[in-house]
């Protein structure tokens, strides 16, 4: 990977290649989930740091087989162990309980793929029944063993007594000298039997040994989740330039334009629009809504039938009730817009309380901070703000009150007053703007 970062920390959809491995892993309900680590212990311990998995160290690298001896002293000899990789990030849940139901008793359910190329891994062999009997590692196998396409994914489930005792037999000679997690599969074979399955895909299995393979694989994660959402009924201007990292709900009949970026945990609702360039993240957007290009949505709320944007900026704590509108370059932080009320541009709106069919002109701010403190600006039910006022919070604007155009409001407003805030305008007879010198004037002034 040439990084410092360990391997399986590397993110695909914004997630972890470890984190995906653990969370596809919860879904099928563990007592335990163990995580062998080893070079990079730290960062693992320190990503992990709010999981409730069991963390257990291999100091040397010596193979599968040692890492998995690794783990055995903190499971139970009666329990099941299903043996996954932090670099194998697009397993299925729905894979695994397969395989899982498929273990013989004492036995191995064995995870295994057919490639066009199999080159660089184990190959799976079986016996004149069809039967699994070993599995033979690239630099081991023979030119005959070499024309197997079937090849082991590494992804094993037995129980932790058959595997304590097989791995107490295992050696390590072979051509890496390492310990081998497959040479279990023969004595398996020889016992209580290895049943293999296959994943419904064999991007499910595919490992990450490079940031090529990242990049591969962080694509075809896309590309299933955009097919997801096209068999949903959500049309998708290109499928191609769509990310989402973190976890999407929508409804039928929602448009999403290109390079559009999804984050955190986001619903849309039915009819919505979302324009091309934006980010939405940890939010949601209410049905018939338009969220204009370039626009982020973060922690908020946006109701039926909005407009936002382009070229806004919705932070957390905002919540835009039914009909409200967000024009360009407006940006919101901790603000209720009530239904049908506009801000339509250039326009700061932060720590807010606006009520219903409220005008917020060009160029308002909200003056909520005053070095120290935060406070909050209360605007009441259809009240017009003119342009380039500024409100200094705290602060109320009273129902249907008016404030003119360049008013600076420091004190309440009644409801249905006027305030405005201006000096007086002065006429100067005969003024003459300054003019530029010219590159000629201005050497002879040097000169002299």
């Amino acid at each position: 990977m040439r990084s410092n970062l360990p391997k399986v920390l590397h993110p695909i959809a914004g997630c972890s290649m470890l984190e995906h491995v653990i969370n596809t892993a919860e879904k099928l309900n563990p007592q335990k989930i163990v995580v062998v680590a080893g070079h990079g212990i730290e960062h693992v311990k320190q990503q992990l740091s709010e999981s409730s998995v069991t963390i257990v160290e291999q100091a040397e690298q010596l193979g599968t087989g040692h890492a998995v001896d690794q783990a055995l002293p903190v499971i139970d000899d009666a329990d099941q162990v299903l043996v996954l990789y932090g670099d194998v990030p697009l397993i299925k849940d729905s894979t695994l309980n397969e395989l899982i139901q498929l273990q013989p008793n004492s036995g191995i359910g064995l995870l295994t793929v057919k490639l066009d190329n199999p080159m660089g891994y184990g190959r799976i062999i079986r016996n004149e029944n069809n039967e699994v009997t070993q599995i033979v590692e690239q630099k081991d196998a023979n030119e005959e063993q070499l024309k197997v396409t079937e090849v082991n994914t590494g992804i094993l489930c037995a129980s932790a007594k058959s595997l304590k005792d097989w791995l107490s037999n295992i050696d390590n000679n072979n051509a890496q000298g390492e310990y081998y997690l497959t040479d279990c599969i023969a004595m398996a074979a020889q016992g209580a039997g290895v049943q293999a399955c296959h994943p419904t895909s064999a991007i499910e299995v595919e490992g990450v040994n490079s940031r090529v393979q990242l990049a591969q694989l962080e694509r075809r994660y896309q590309e299933a989740k955009a097919l997801e959402l096209l068999e949903q009924g959500v049309t998708l201007l290109d499928p191609a330039r769509l990310d989402i990292r973190g976890e999407l709900k929508c409804a039928s009949d929602v448009l999403i334009d290109v390079n559009v970026i999804i984050e955190g945990s986001v619903t849309i609702e039915s009819g919505a629009t979302i324009g091309a360039n934006v980010i939405l993240k940890d939010c949601t957007v209410g049905q018939d809504s338009v969220i204009k290009p370039n626009t982020m949505v973060e922690d908020a709320v946006i109701g039926k039938q909005c407009s936002v944007g382009p070229f806004a900026r919705i932070r957390p704590g905002t919540i835009l009730e039914d009909e409200a509108f967000i024009g360009n370059f407006v940006e919101t932080k901790k603000t209720v817009l009530g239904k049908g009320s506009k801000a339509s541009h250039l326009t700061y709106l932060g720590d807010a309380n606006i009520g219903q069919g409220v005008n917020v002109g060009a160029g308002v701010i909200t003056c909520n901070y005053d070095g120290a403190n935060k406070f909050v600006t209360t605007i009441e039910d259809g009240a017009f703000i003119g342009s380039d006022s500024q409100l200094v919070a705290p602060v109320t604007i009273g129902r249907n009150a008016t404030v003119g155009a360049g008013t600076t409001v420091t004190k309440d407003i009644p409801a249905e007053d006027l305030c405005i805030s201006r000096t007086p305008q002065k006429l100067i007879s005969g003024w003459q703007r300054p003019v530029k010198e010219t590159t000629k004037s201005k050497k002879n002034e040097e000169k002299q």
